[in-house]
């Protein structure tokens, strides 16, 4: 099976790998920033937010170097922003320990925040042809099918298992090529709906195929029920004779979504909005364990109110914050987004 695999995969990779700017390099900087870009994140999506990043922030001092204000500003849109912090700090941490360029051992690599194995075993092969297996939500794919395996690939004990699998298919003196190949396999053919079974390359040695399991796999854990929450911002626009248009904002704390990015002031109910009779916008956004319904109501006013942790600045400012994906929508929607 494994040689079979080798060549079959390699023979498909060959003819029908995109073409993307982080298989382009062996810069351990670049692929890590891109491995922590597409993660929960598409190729399509992630491609402009990786490139934008690579021209501000060229090498892993540029980003230690940066505030976080504008890693976070630069990051905007893509979610999960502590994936971006975590990226800051692992930029910090590389300069201070003097590893730059970058680390090349897989458990410095590995020690670094926001750097899971699947991150670091990544790294290591694709920067450094190191014989780690790279397993994303692809890979497992893949192999839950060839394997017909029906543990979840989201569990403990399933990760380990596939890790343990991937490990014994590994091509060890091609970890590179091998791991490139087969999560392009995944995005590309493999595909979780309707995959062309019939004309696989990789259909001889398929179990899923030869036990008409393949719609059936991978299996996942059972999801979490969605927590709601329900989120009233205002929106305080206040024009002087004189003066630009001016609003409030404030940067979130604590350990809650959106750490430290800015949004409006915010009061949270525990239910569904009262009716108002000011413009605004209603929108529900899906995380990966709440539903959140959040409502922008304007306000104009002659003077801005005095609310607690907020600070004024002009409306036409608002992009050189960095806000949640909501409120970019929101802005969007009431006509006052950049």
């Amino acid at each position: 099976m494994r040689e079979i695999l080798h060549n079959q995969l390699y023979r498909w990779y060959d003819q029908n790998k995109r073409v993307l700017p982080w298989r382009e390099t062996n810069d351990a900087y670049r692929i890590w920033l891109s491995e922590i870009i597409l993660q929960q994140t598409r190729v399509e999506q992630g491609l402009p937010y990786y490139l934008r990043f690579v021209e501000r922030f060229p090498d892993v001092r540029t980003l230690a170097e940066a505030s976080e204000d504008e890693v976070l500003r630069y990051w905007q849109g893509l979610g999960y922003y502590s994936r971006a912090r975590n990226l800051h700090k692992a930029a910090q941490q590389v300069v201070k320990n003097g590893q730059e360029p970058f680390p090349s051992d897989y458990e410095a690599i590995r020690a670094l925040p926001g750097i899971g194995d699947y991150t670091a075993g990544a790294i290591a092969a694709f920067a450094y042809n190191q014989p780690y297996p790279a397993l994303d939500g692809n890979v497992y794919r893949v192999l839950s099918r060839l394997t017909n395996s029906a543990i979840a690939f989201d569990t403990t004990a399933g990760k380990k298992h596939f890790h343990k699998v991937a490990e014994e298919l590994l091509d060890r003196a091609n970890a590179r090529l091998f791991d490139s190949a087969i999560m392009e396999f995944g995005a590309l053919w493999c595909m979780p709906q309707s995959p062309d079974c019939e004309s696989c390359p990789l259909e001889m040695i398929c179990l899923a195929k030869a036990h008409h399991t393949v719609d059936l796999l991978p299996v996942r854990k059972p999801r979490l029920q969605l927590r709601d929450r329900y989120l009233n911002y205002s929106i305080y626009l206040c024009k002087q004779e004189g003066k630009e248009m001016q609003t409030l904002i404030r940067q979130r704390q604590g350990n809650d979504i959106w750490k430290h990015l800015w949004e409006f002031p915010l009061r949270e109910t525990d239910r569904a909005f009262e009716a108002t009779d000011v413009p605004h916008t209603d929108l529900t956004h899906i995380l990966s364990h709440q539903r959140l319904h959040a409502r922008f109501n304007i306000y104009k006013v002659s003077k801005l109110p005095e609310v607690a942790d907020t600070k004024i600045v002009k409306l036409n400012e608002l992009d050189n914050y960095a806000f949640s994906r909501l409120t970019l929508k929101a802005l969007e929607r009431l006509g006052l987004g950049g």
